[in-house]
This record gives structure tokens, sequence and C-alpha cells, in this order.
């Protein structure tokens, strides 16, 4: 039935039912298994210019285009750009290839206030971030908190400055966000089919049982997403998986529950073209119409195996509502609250923060930092983005920018400050190029030669990209790379 069985080690009731549903194309699908992985990675357009980033990067990485995201592009496996120092810098986020098409349909608009629902380990986050060009708000959830955690750290390394990352059931959301976002992402945990050819262990556990369970949770979180969605809102539902149950079906099943949602296509779907069409004759209500759903094959395009569907919720939001809820929240404010949390408004620490600022980044940036809505943590200063309602209740490992530490009468600026930042946002800065010994030094906790002159922080970068900070003094950078990232 299939040759390849026992060289892939394919579960035997998998292989049975894509040999069913697959008919005259489960050959080449077969063979697909045989054929080296595609590697992909997606640049991050608010370091700098797209065009300028891939002329940098095209020779460095072999890159060639992925049709189905502008700025994604296939890379040369032995090229490693994982363990090049752009990667440190946020120039680019490496994804699989088939999941950035999830972004390019959902298609967020700068100002927007969207929901990543399932996000780690952030490749969808963060780019919904880079769409939102800084403005708006991104809340990036993930119930696992050790992949929260790997979620928040790459929240920091691409320099998003209007995230915040919690660490909730998607139940509990619907307290703090209901009817709040535009648009909402759910990536939804599923049985993994598509991931077969490069994950063993999503192979080792995969059964008829789990793909039934997987379909319960899949359609507890949309459900929970559907009441965080405002009217008019757009909802992107996506798996890895090929099982119709899961995709096909569990949109199926989600339209009778929801009539005030339908399948819509949209502009942003041009740029998917190519990708094949769901298959309405999968779902359980064959009547509905499913064909503007999309997959991505192994055996029909570059990539893994993906689902993707967009849904929207019917009718306009409540403007009414939408004014009311600006008000209280501007209320809040001028009373030392924002949405529910306690702003820091601390004379004396305000003015150490100031002066910081002013002399290592200059007055438009210390104006951008002060001017929100900051917080204190123990020790640690956070800008929150603008429209985050109450933070009170929630489990946040990251509340908005981490501008830095606190420290008695001095202000220590933090990794993820210095990863916000332009070259040319900071008063002094030093470059090194991506080859050279010194970026290399840098990256492993050394100390380098300050040029002459300098003296305070600075703003350490390979080529034109922020990559940390160091301290000049005594014609010596100190280095304040984080230990916890140094490569040795």
């Amino acid at each position: 039935m299939m040759r390849e069985n026992d060289k892939f080690d394919l579960p035997e009731a998998f292989a049975r039912k894509m040999e069913r549903l697959l008919g005259t194309e489960h050959e080449a699908f077969v063979q697909s298994y045989e054929t080296e992985r595609v590697q992909g990675l997606r640049f991050n357009t608010l370091h700098g210019s797209l065009t300028e980033m891939t002329a940098q990067c095209r020779e460095r990485f072999g890159l060639t285009p992925v049709p189905w995201c502008r700025e994604g592009f296939y890379y040369q496996a032995e090229t490693r750009p994982g363990r090049h120092p752009f990667h440190e810098a946020g120039v680019y986020y490496i994804q699989e290839p088939s999941a950035m098409a999830v972004v390019s349909l959902l298609n967020p608009k700068p100002g927007e206030r969207v929901l990543d629902l399932c996000a780690a380990p952030g490749g969808k986050t963060t780019h919904i971030a880079e769409r939102l060009r800084g403005e708006g708000l991104l809340v990036s959830n993930e119930i696992h908190p050790a992949r929260a955690k790997i979620l928040s750290q790459n929240v920091e390394r691409i320099g998003i400055t209007n995230a915040v990352v919690t660490n909730e059931d998607s139940g509990k959301l619907i307290q703090y966000f209901e009817e709040f976002f535009d648009r909402i992402v759910v990536d939804a945990p599923c049985s993994g089919e598509g991931m077969f050819r490069k994950d063993e262990q999503a192979r080792a556990q995969w059964s008829e049982d789990n793909v039934q369970l997987c379909v319960s949770r899949q359609q507890e979180i949309l459900d929970n997403a559907a009441r965080m969605l405002k009217k008019g809102g757009s909802l992107v539902y996506s798996t890895c998986t090929f099982s119709p149950e899961e995709d096909e079906g569990g949109i199926a099943a989600f339209l009778k529950r929801h009539p005030e949602f339908s399948i819509r296509r949209t502009d942003a779907q041009v740029e998917l073209a190519g990708l094949s069409a769901g298959h309405p004759e999968w779902s359980e209500e064959p009547l509905l119409s499913l064909s503007d759903t999309f997959r991505i094959w192994p055996h029909k395009a570059e990539g893994e195996g993906h689902f993707m569907a967009l849904l929207v919720k019917e009718g306009e939001s409540d403007l009414e509502q939408e004014t009311a809820a600006a008000t209280k929240s501007k209320r809040a404010g001028k009373s030392g609250k924002s949405g529910g949390t306690k702003l820091w408004n601390e004379k004396e620490g305000r003015k150490v923060l100031g002066e910081f600022l002013r002399e290592a980044l200059g007055e438009e940036q210390a104006a951008f930092c002060e001017q929100g809505s900051l917080i204190l943590f123990g020790e640690q200063i956070y800008r929150l983005p603008e429209g985050m309602p109450p933070l009170d209740g929630l489990r946040v490992l990251r509340p908005g920018l981490h501008l830095g530490t606190l420290k008695k009468n001095r202000f220590e600026p933090s990794h993820a400050l210095a990863l916000a930042l332009r070259p040319q946002q900071a008063k002094q800065s030093v470059s090194f190029g991506a080859e050279t010994p010194e970026i290399r030094a840098y990256l492993a906790g050394s100390t380098l030669s300050a040029n002459e002159g300098q003296k305070g922080w600075v703003l350490v970068c390979v080529e034109d990209y922020s990559i940390g900070w160091a301290k000049a003094a005594s014609g010596i950078l100190k280095n304040h790379y984080p230990k916890g990232l140094r490569i040795l």
C-alpha cells in the first residue's frame, strides 16, 4: 500500500486514511516524504527596508522567495542563518515556509487590535507585529508556561514595542477582551500530521483517538475566540494537519454553531495565489461552501502541510460601546491607573529614567518612552502598549516594552530596549561587520575597545542593526550582552 511506510515509519491508520482521501494524488504525496524538506526565514521589516535586507542576505543564505509571503524566503540549509549574528539582532525569524501564509491571509493593519491566541513559539506573533508597524495592540497568548517563555523571548528579539505576552487559558481571556479585537489568529493545537516529515515525535504520538481529542479542544478555543472578536472582525483558523475532522469538518461545525460567521475572500488572498483550495466533500456538512479555505500540500508546494480558513464576524462594531470604553480608559489613566494597573509616577525614579533617555537616546525617543503608561514590576520598568485593558488577575510574562532596571539612583537599559532601537536613534553607537571577530567577541561577552571620546551607554550594532548595549569608560566598552544569550 505504501512502499515507503517501513522506511519513514508512518502510522498505518494515517497511511490508509490518506490513500482513501487523496485517490490519484496519493502516490505523489507518498513520494514527497522522500524529498528533503525546505527551510525558511522571514525578514523583520521593523528593522528596515525589505529590499535592503534581502540584498544584504541573498548571497549569504542563498535566498529564493516564498510565493505566499512577501517577507518570506527559502534558504539553503548549509548556510545556517540561525547561527548568524543577524539572527541575534532580530533581522529575521526562522519559520517553516507554510506557516508564513497565515498572517498573509489575516492581513493585519497598523493601529488594529490583534490577538494571537495560541502563539508559541512566536512565528505568527512576530509576523503580525511587523505588519502592525508599532501601531495598535498585539496580545500574544500561550497556555503552556515553558512555551510562553520562549514566545516572550522571541518578542524581545524581534524588537516589538506594542505587544503583551500572556500565559492563560483562552476562556479566562474572555473576561478581559470580550468583542475587543479587530483580528484574531487561532493556530490551533492539532494532531500535527502536516509535520510528520520534520517531527518524529508528531508521528510517534499520532492516533485516531488523539485526532478526536484535538477536534474537541479546537472547537472550545474557536468558541472562545469568537467571543473576543469584534463585529466585522476577521479570524484566521489554521492547523498543521491534513485531518478533515480538524480542518474542513471543524470549520463546518463552528459555522453551524455560529451563524454570525462566514468564510470570506479578501484582497489579502491574492498573496496566496497558487495554493490548493480546501475540500468541501471532506466536511460533515457538504452543503457549506468551503472552497475559500486553503491547504498547502508537500507534494504540490515547497512547504509542510498546512490548512487555513478566513472567517468574518458579521455586523458592524458598536461605536458607542468603543467610545465609552475609551473614555473609561482615559479616566482611569488620570486617576493613576492604566486599565486597573497602577502606573509608575514616582518622582525621583522618573527623573532618573528621563535623564538616561535624554542622554543616551535624545528627546524624540525619550518622549516615546515617557509619554506612554509606565509600570514598575519590582525594579523593572515597562511601557504599556496603548489601549491595553486591565492586567490585574492575568498571568503576564511581558506587559509591554521592557525599558530597563531602576537601581537606587541609576537606570540600566534593557536588552529589549536595545533591540527595539535603530542605530540612528541612539546618540552613541558602534557598528561591526557581521563576519568580524569583534561582533563574535561581543556575542561571547568579551570587552571591546571604545572609540575615542566615547563615554556612557553605547548601542552596539551588527552592520545596520542594533544587537545590544555596552558602556564606554576609560577607552573600553564593558559588555552588557545578556549572559544567558552569549555564544561561546
